[in-house]
């Protein structure tokens, strides 16, 4: 793949997402924090990494978890849309994966006068039902189908009733752990999806640049969403829902390294931290880690 051209370092903007309502387990929610507090994400000679405001859901929208997956949603986009339009690159650190609708929906709305945008989605999972589908009625399992357009009109319409993502420029890797509906729902849209499977046959570096062709092809920006999840727990157990036989952080840090520099990369998500189920903070770290591998290093000499 020919190499994107280089932009000058952008200042990257932390902005904290405290949603736990979306999950079973709501320690999620307190991932922004730990994270902060842990001082796992540093600037470098080239670039300079400041944490924002960390949101939390308004207490008049605590009643339900659609409502409060909502309201949070609608102050993240506003959030990242702001950092976007100020020049600057969101780094959104969540919290359950629910966060990602208002993540999206903020660079959806900053691009919207350029062209469409596209996500890579790094997941063990689809995050894909509606209620419609779920079996378990978890709202972090649905915002990719939501930015899709489908599902509970208060979940698609955040930042506007139009879907936010077009199918032919999104694409998973790392999926693992899924169900029928979810999986019926990507596959009439036409979405694709790098299993472990494929990714152990062809190995992460070959599917990321498939995953960066599809997500830079005919849009104006993509941007990139990790859940933690995507790892392997044996490794980086802090996380919402482990699933064994996830990526290495190795390999996955070296993956992302292809987009330092790159001005068409807008924006970056880690979600999923749960710092009661890590171990000696080696979660955390690998978010770190995935944040480094995406800044420029300092120059030789």
């Amino acid at each position: 793949m020919k190499p994107a051209p280089v932009s000058p370092a952008r200042n990257i903007m932390i902005i904290g997402a405290a949603s736990g309502a979306g999950a079973p387990d709501p320690a999620t929610a307190e991932g922004p924090d730990a994270l902060r507090r842990y001082r796992v994400f540093h600037d470098t000679p080239l670039q300079h990494v400041q944490w924002g405001a960390i949101l939390r859901v308004p207490r008049e929208a605590e009643d339900t978890p659609l409502h409060a997956v909502a309201a949070l949603g609608a102050r993240l986009a506003a959030e990242v849309e702001a950092v976007l339009k100020a020049g600057n690159f969101p780094l959104v650190v969540g919290g359950d994966h629910s966060c990602a609708i208002g993540t999206w929906s903020g660079v959806h709305r900053a691009l919207a006068d350029r062209g469409p945008l596209g996500l890579i989605w790094i997941d063990a999972h689809m995050d894909s039902h509606t209620f419609a589908t779920t079996p378990s009625g978890q709202i972090h399992g649905m915002p990719l189908a939501a930015l899709l357009g489908h599902g509970e009109a208060a979940l698609t319409a955040i930042d506007g009733p139009e879907a936010k993502l077009l199918p032919e420029h999104v694409c998973l890797i790392g999926v693992r752990s899924y169900e029928a509906g979810e999986a019926a729902l990507l596959h009439r849209l036409g979405v694709r999806v790098f299993d472990m499977e494929e990714v152990r046959r062809r190995g992460l570096a070959a599917v990321f640049d498939a995953a960066l062709a599809i997500a830079r092809h005919g849009t104006a920006g993509f941007g990139v969403s990790v859940d933690l999840d995507a790892l392997d727990p044996e490794e980086e157990p802090g996380v919402g829902t482990p699933v064994p036989g996830g990526l290495g952080c190795d390999e996955l840090a070296a993956a992302l390294s292809h987009l330092r520099g790159d001005p068409a990369f807008m924006a970056m998500e880690i979600v999923e931290y749960n710092p009661r189920r890590d171990r000696g903070r080696a979660t955390a770290d690998a978010a770190g880690a995935l944040l480094d591998a995406v800044t420029p290093p300092p120059r030789d000499g």
